[in-house]
């Protein structure tokens, strides 16, 4: 008897398991923007305390709203092969311990927030982890097929909550931030729905290329891709960043346009795959040359960000 329910009962929970429901990867690069989102919110080197409890209490609890995702998604994971080995799809994490492990993160995560780093934040990250968390993941997903769109507005906060943790206010140049990614959502989400179209039509999901086709997505895909690169350059436009961001956005965004344009002929069958990729590098790689360009003309952006407010 005991070897029968060891063959159909799945493994026990590990903290790896854990680990995967707070979606590391996708968490790493909101991180990314939140601390850049820090470092750019002043002139010089901010201060290290709200910087280092700022970026662990938004990664507790973006953690915890990705693990509600893994929590509400359980049954629809199981049904799809690139989410079906999830640690809740499987039951090797049961019902009750992802909620419990959810509630904890967010709550460790809000508490760090509120302690050590300032309300408005704190605040901040709980309407974002409501909005993953509930309004997307619970309804807007199922919902529409601009769901990406509407709910890519919660994904699109990390810098703000960073800029957020060292000033306490918030600002213009938080807010285009912000817009850089929330136009950055859908060419990179739509690249992935495109290749995983088949799973998502036969769990009913109404992601854009299920309801409205493929080409019709990829030319959605372009025309986002240039609003985004137009964004991308505002930074500059306004005295934000200098020269090696402008430069730095105008190759990475001819990129982006390049793989928009070869996913839209259809002649490269890994075409969206590579487009999710090169997205991906995009978004790390813009962050990291506002970075850089932020201490590497600290008197030239200071000066023509001064103006520009």
């Amino acid at each position: 008897m005991s070897d029968t329910v060891s063959e159909i009962s799945p493994p026990a929970a590990t903290w790896r398991d854990y680990y995967q429901m707070c979606k590391p990867r996708v968490v790493m690069l909101m991180l990314l923007c939140a601390a850049v989102g820090s470092f750019l919110a002043t002139p010089g080197l901010p201060p290290l305390a709200p910087v280092l409890f700022g970026i662990l209490g938004i990664a507790l609890v973006a953690g915890s709203a990705a693990a509600v995702n893994h929590i509400a998604d359980a049954s629809i994971d199981a049904r799809m092969a690139r989410t079906r080995n999830r640690p809740v799809a499987t039951g090797r994490v049961s019902l009750p311990r992802g909620i419990l492990f959810a509630a904890v993160t967010g709550i460790l995560g809000m508490a760090i927030l509120v302690v050590f780093v300032n309300p408005l934040t704190a605040w901040l990250n709980l309407a974002s982890w409501v909005g993953y968390g509930f309004i997307y993941t619970m309804y807007l997903k199922r919902a529409t097929p601009q769901n990406i769109v509407i709910g890519g507005l919660f994904g699109a906060a990390p810098p703000l909550f960073g800029w957020t943790a060292v000033t306490g206010t918030i600002e213009p140049g938080a807010l285009l931030l912000v817009l850089i990614i929330f136009a950055w959502t859908p060419p990179h989400f739509w690249a992935l729905a495109i290749e995983r179209k088949d799973e998502y039509a036969t769990i009913d999901m109404p992601m854009l290329p299920v309801t409205h086709g493929e080409q019709y997505t990829k030319w959605h895909i372009l025309f986002y891709t240039l609003i985004l690169v137009a964004v991308s350059l505002m930074p500059f436009a306004i005295g934000m960043s200098g020269l090696l961001y402008l430069a730095g956005a105008i190759g990475l965004g001819a990129g982006f346009v390049y793989w928009a344009v070869v996913l839209l002929i259809g002649k490269n069958p890994r075409a969206p795959m590579e487009t999710f990729r090169y997205s991906l590098l995009y978004l790390m790689l813009l962050f990291v040359f506002l970075l850089v360009d932020h201490y590497v003309f600290p008197g030239l952006t200071a000066m023509g960000w001064s103006a520009a407010n």
